[in-house]
């Protein structure tokens, strides 16, 4: 099978190139500037541009690009980043692919379980409505943008992923080092739920959805029981044979992140409803089975 993908040096893209490769499917990954090999296409999200012709044969379109939510503070430019990079990004594939004399069977674009805002000890399936605030806000055009493919009659997916557990990226990698050392603690009282999954799984469940075409719309990429921030710490602290003693007060989140802080002290119980009724199953379903997998990662 031949596939494209942009965001294919981010982390879940990295991994996902790598699994999809390592089974003989042919990967053209989107890359910004000029393509320097016959397994690159160049594009430019945020122009709105792109290669369409080296799109030509392609099964599946994955979208996992976008500018990171935890990389910088949220100042009024970041937010634009943020919403451009994913939005721009989605709306350019989508129409691209309606060009094709052949579309793809598949548009598989990222997307994130943010779209259910704070949740607190709701659980929620991809039935639920969008919460309130900037990210829930981000999620709805994102996903809107890929209305062009849907309209042509490609398969559009959007994987609304979770926070991914893993030592080579993403929020998990910043945690490591500070559990490691013993400074790790709960952030604000702990209660708030964390939907995770496991670098693995994430992969696993993006290859499962490429694979099922009953799969359409959102599909929740979480593991099946989200936990607290207290069960977080807690595990941890186990896996790592490290104290969790410390804690970190709302107000001094607040005060170091900014609008971010709401994300980090929100509570977001989502379950992966579609995942689980279309027979997928979790290598790491518990966010202790995730953070050993984690520590094994090469």
């Amino acid at each position: 099978m031949r596939i494209a993908i942009a965001g294919s040096s981010g982390l879940i893209g990295t991994s996902l190139v790598r699994s999809l490769r390592s089974d003989g499917h042919e990967v053209v990954r989107l890359v910004r500037r000029s393509a320097r090999s016959a397994d690159e296409v160049e594009w430019d999200p945020l122009r709105q541009r792109v290669d369409a012709a080296g799109l030509a044969g392609c099964a599946a379109v994955v979208n996992l690009a976008g500018a990171g939510v935890g990389d910088h503070r949220w100042t009024e430019a970041y937010r634009r980043e943020i919403r451009d990079s994913r939005v721009l990004g989605t709306a350019t594939l989508a129409e691209a692919v309606t060009t094709l004399d052949t579309p793809p069977e598949v548009l598989l674009c990222g997307s994130a379980v943010g779209y259910y805002g704070d949740t607190g000890d709701r659980a929620v399936d991809e039935s639920a409505p969008p919460g309130d605030g900037f990210l829930p806000e981000v999620c709805v055009e994102w996903e809107e943008a890929a209305a062009p493919a849907e309209e042509a009659g490609v398969r559009t997916v959007f994987a609304r992923t979770g926070l991914v557990v893993s030592r080579r990226g993403g929020a998990w990698d910043r945690m490591f080092p500070l559990f490691k050392a013993g400074l790790g603690g709960r952030l604000g009282d702990g209660r708030q739920y964390w939907s995770f999954i496991s670098l693995h799984d994430e992969v696993a469940a993006l290859r499962h959805i490429l694979d099922t075409p009953e799969l359409v719309g959102p599909v929740n990429c979480t593991a099946p029981a989200p936990a607290t921030n207290r069960e977080i710490t807690s595990a941890m602290g186990r896996v790592l044979r490290r104290p969790t003693v410390l804690a970190v007060p709302a107000p001094a989140l607040r005060l170091v992140l900014g609008d971010m802080a709401s994300d980090v002290l929100g509570s977001q119980r989502a379950i992966p409803a579609k995942l689980l009724e279309s027979g997928f199953s979790f290598a790491f379903p518990s966010i202790e089975q995730s953070i050993t997998a984690a520590l094994g990662e090469r």
